[in-house]
């Protein structure tokens, strides 16, 4: 997996479109995010929808940004939910240019 590159297949338009839709509600909605080395670790209140949210976005960036592992946590007794975007070197400035948390 360490020898996918560090980019997405979107075209600019399309990419631009995530970054102000999909991927700029999931960063509103998280309560905290916290940098990793490679990478991005979001806390969100359980709330009706947060998972879903999450969901959706992994399902749309996994298609054009294969080199990302996402891991998904929910803690229980209604706990917080995270959500970590990891990968290879140049994941976290790469992300951080899409993301702008």
């Amino acid at each position: 997996m360490s020898d996918l590159p560090v980019a997405c297949t979107l075209d600019p338009a399309a990419l631009e479109s995530r970054r102000q839709g999909l991927l700029a509600d999931l960063v509103r909605q998280a309560a905290d995010c916290e940098q990793l080395p490679d990478g991005y670790r979001f806390r969100f209140v359980a709330a009706g929808g947060t998972l879903a949210l999450i969901a959706r976005m992994i399902d749309a960036e996994r298609e054009c940004c294969r080199f990302l592992r996402f891991r998904v946590t929910v803690e229980p007794g209604g706990g917080p939910i995270f959500l970590e975007l990891t990968g290879p070197g140049g994941t976290r400035d790469f992300l951080a240019a899409l993301i702008d948390p």
